[in-house]
This record gives structure tokens, C-alpha cells and sequence, in this order.
């Protein structure tokens, strides 16, 4: 048989109820033995004044009888004597006029009882010495004050036993409501995340919980929709990844595949030109694995980075004497606006890298007849580049996607004037590695405008 487990709704409310009910128990305790206490203790302080009195009155009587024959057989002496001490009470406010709560004897020097009960008297019990002429003459005797006699002191108790047993149940049905009810309340938005972790563990990215409160469990739900946010934000650019990936390499092997059935079946002719046609398609092929590849190990941080002081100037120039003759050929013009030196702390290959496809990018993209302006200038310890090239431009919207994988401005996946649509994303990958940070603006001339900022090396380390 299966044991039946609480959850932490079912575990809250047990540790919460046993709690109240361990309040309530030591409480009742209290209470009762406070009540048994005080309660005896004031019948013992009246049963004491009540001797003491009737101990001095019979002392006054046995000196002005001489003997207890006044006493012997005369139950009415004893009630007119009772009544009138309650009576004297009652005017002094010294106690409740209730009489005695024991029983009590009135016995003689020889210890015979003179009035009293037919019992034995209690040897245990209170006693008064009757004092006349000098000596005891008697004894006054109460039994034990825990051996209430009276009904009325008993059902009195009794009433408040039960009293007590009731506000006990009372209140432990109260603490049971009010338990379930703080539980229930309290773990509510528990039982929302879990819910919603369960969905999210079964792939429904598309799940968010309720926060309303401000609390420590209202944090942790904002943080679970920002999580599932997250994770879906990344499922659907995955998705898209795979797609753009797939589009990408069937277009040039499409491309071969064509070439190579003609070539075989004779449609086409095996000629130079052919060859660099299909080398041109293994060229795109190659382009794009290397990307994709150097992609992946910028994402992971595999990517290996050999900093040293370096003059970016130098390199600057360099990247840019490289594709000077590529620029032309396409109508296009390079023009540097650099400062004299500038020393940063970085890999010399990496940067090289990213320049490359700054420039890259511009010559793909700038319509023939344009230019490509690189300017550079330091701001706070900090070496801002600028590489804005001329017409087409970009829209607002378009801006802010630039560094998204696969994504072309001009909205085709024509490869005619579009390369993988990966480069920008690793010149991001690449200055986030620096340090820096890579942004996208309108040009001045009419195209886009791309700026790098690295930190320039600390003097500390140019001294050492």
C-alpha cells in the first residue's frame, strides 16, 4: 500500500497547525494550573480568616461560660455565630460572603468534638487553638482545602474545565481555517511556477505566470518570465538559424549540382570558364562553413586571442591599402581620417579580422560611385572608429537587426551582392572579446554608418 506524502501545501499546513496547536496546549496548561492554583489559594485565605475569627469568638465565650455546655448540642449558637461573621464581611469588604468551603470541627481541650461532622477529623487539616483565660481550651479544625465539599465550588471547577476544553476546540478549529487558509494563500504562486516550469520543461516557451506581489515569490516569478522569455526568444532565433543555414548552403550546391548535370550530360561545355564557375560556388561554400565555424567558437569562447600593445593606426592603414584596388574596381573610394598613433591592447589578427569585414560589407553594399570614409578619434581613454560609407542607406528598423545572423538589409537572399550574412555578427563577437562595443547609425554620405569603440592600452602597461 502506498504511503500517502504530503506536498509542501499539505507540509506547511502541518508544521503551521502544529505550531497552534503546541501554542494552545501549553496555554490551556497554564491557564488551568494557574486557575487550580489560585483558586485553592483563595479558599485557603478565607478559611484561614474564617478561623481565626471563629477561633476569638468562642475564646470569648468559653471565658464568660467557663465551660463548652453553652456549645454541646446547639447547632443554632454556631449558625447565628456563622451568620453573623458573614454579615460583618460582607459590610468590611474583606471577602465574598459565601461561608465555608470545608468542612470544619469544633473540638475541646481533650480533643472531642463539640460541633462538626460525624466523620473523623482530618489530622491533616487546618486547626486554630481557642485561646481563654490563658490557655487552649480547644481547637478549631478545616479540612484540607483540596477536598472541596461545597457543590457549588465543585460545579463551579467543573464549569470551567469544561469552559476551557471548549475555547480549546474553538480555537483549534480556528487555526485549522485560518492555517488552511495562509497555506493555500501563501503557496498559491508556488503552485503558478510550478505549473509553469512543468509547461516550460515540455517546450511551451510561450508560458508566463502572474506577479503581483513584490515579495521574494514576485521577484522569483518575474525572473521565471524573463527566463521563459529568454528561452523562447532563443528557440525561435534557433529555428530561424537552422532555416537561414539550410537556405544558405542549398543555394550554391544548388548551383554546382546544375553545372556538374550539364558539364555531364553534355549540355555544357568542360571549360575553363566552367571551372571557375564551380570554383567560384566552392568558394562561397568554403566562405560560409569558415564563417559559420568561427561564429560557433566566438559564441563559445573558443575563439584563441593573443593580446599585445599594438598601433591600430597601422593596421587601419594596412586593411585598408589591401581592398584599395577592390574599390575601385567597383567605382568606389577609401579615404582614411586618422590620428597620428593610438595604442591598443589586442589580438592583431582578430582586429585584422574585424576590419576585414567592416570593409567587406561596405564594398557589398555601397552602390558604384560611392565611398567609404574610415575617421577615428579618442574619447575618454577610449579610440572610436567610424566606417560610413555612401547610398543605399537603411531604415530605423533595419538598424537596430544589422548584427543578426543571416540578415541582409536589402531583403533578398540573392547572393549576387550579399555575402553569409554572418560577418557583422562576429565583428560583434570579436570587440565584445576587446572590451568595446560595435554600433549601427545613419551616415552622413547616405549609407550605414558603423562604430567601433576599444579601450586604449593603460599607460601602466605601455611602461612595462
Amino acid at each position: 500500500m502506498k504511503l500517502w506524502r504530503p506536498g509542501i501545501t499539505g507540509k506547511l499546513f502541518l508544521a503551521i497547525f502544529s505550531t497552534c496547536l503546541l501554542v494552545l496546549a501549553i496555554m490551556h496548561w497554564g491557564v488551568r494550573l494557574s486557575f487550580e492554583h489560585g483558586f485553592i489559594d483563595y479558599i485557603k485565605r478565607g478559611n484561614e480568616q474564617r478561623l481565626e475569627m471563629l477561633s476569638d469568638a468562642l475564646g470569648e465565650q468559653y471565658e464568660q461560660h467557663g465551660n463548652w455546655q453553652f456549645l454541646r448540642n446547639n447547632d443554632r449558637f454556631m449558625f447565628k455565630l456563622l451568620r453573623s461573621f458573614e454579615h460583618g464581611d460582607m459590610e468590611n469588604n474583606n471577602m465574598p460572603p459565601h461561608g465555608w468551603r470545608t468542612q470544619f470541627w469544633v473540638v475541646d481541650q481533650d480533643y472531642k468534638v463539640l460541633v462538626g461532622p460525624r466523620s473523623p477529623v482530618p489530622t491533616d487539616g487546618m486547626r486554630r487553638a481557642i485561646k481563654a483565660n490563658g490557655r487552649d481550651a480547644g481547637w478549631v479544625v478545616a479540612s484540607p482545602v483540596e477536598r472541596l465539599t461545597r457543590n457549588t465550588d465543585i460545579n463551579f471547577d467543573r464549569q470551567q474545565r469544561r469552559t476551557s476544553w471548549i475555547i480549546v476546540g474553538l480555537a483549534t478549529l480556528l487555526a485549522a481555517a485560518a492555517t488552511f487558509l495562509l497555506a493555500r494563500g501563501l503557496l498559491a504562486p508556488v503552485k503558478r511556477l510550478v505549473e509553469g516550469t512543468h509547461k516550460l520543461a515540455a517546450g511551451d516557451f510561450s508560458t508566463r505566470v502572474d506577479s503581483t506581489s513584490q515579495d521574494e515569490l514576485g521577484k522569483l516569478a518575474q525572473d521565471f518570465n524573463q527566463l521563459a522569455s529568454t528561452l523562447e526568444k532563443n528557440h525561435n532565433m534557433r529555428r530561424a538559424y537552422m532555416a537561414d543555414i539550410s537556405h544558405e548552403l542549398r543555394t550554391p550546391l544548388a548551383i554546382l549540382r546544375g553545372e556538374l548535370e550539364a558539364i555531364q550530360d553534355g549540355v555544357r561545355k568542360f571549360t575553363p570558364e566552367s571551372v571557375a564557375s564551380l570554383q567560384m560556388e566552392v568558394a562561397t561554400l568554403t566562405k560560409l562553413v569558415d564563417d559559420l565555424h568561427q561564429l560557433s567558437m566566438s559564441d563559445e569562447g573558443a575563439l584563441a586571442y593573443q593580446k599585445q600593445s599594438l598601433d591600430i593606426i597601422n593596421l587601419l592603414e594596412i586593411v585598408a591599402g589591401a581592398f584599395r584596388e577592390r574599390f575601385n574596381s567597383r567605382g568606389l573610394s577609401i579615404s582614411l581620417e586618422l590620428p597620428d598613433h593610438a595604442t591598443i591592447f589586442g589580438d592583431s589578427d582578430r582586429l585584422m579580422q574585424l576590419f576585414n569585414n567592416l570593409l567587406e560589407n561596405s564594398l557589398r553594399y555601397t552602390d558604384a560611385g560611392g565611398q567609404l570614409v574610415i575617421s577615428a578619434e579618442v574619447v575618454n581613454q577610449r579610440f572610436v572608429m567610424h566606417f560610413a560609407d555612401s547610398a543605399p542607406g537603411v531604415s530605423d528598423e533595419q538598424l537596430t537587426m544589422l548584427f543578426e545572423r543571416f540578415y541582409r538589409a536589402e531583403g533578398s537572399r540573392n547572393r549576387a551582392s550579399g555575402g553569409s550574412g554572418l560577418g557583422l555578427s562576429i565583428c560583434q563577437n570579436i570587440v565584445a572579446a576587446h572590451n568595446g562595443k560595435l554600433s549601427a547609425a545613419h551616415s552622413p554620405f547616405g549609407g550605414v554608418s558603423i562604430t567601433v569603440e576599444l579601450p586604449l592600452e593603460p599607460e601602466s602597461l605601455r611602461l612595462v
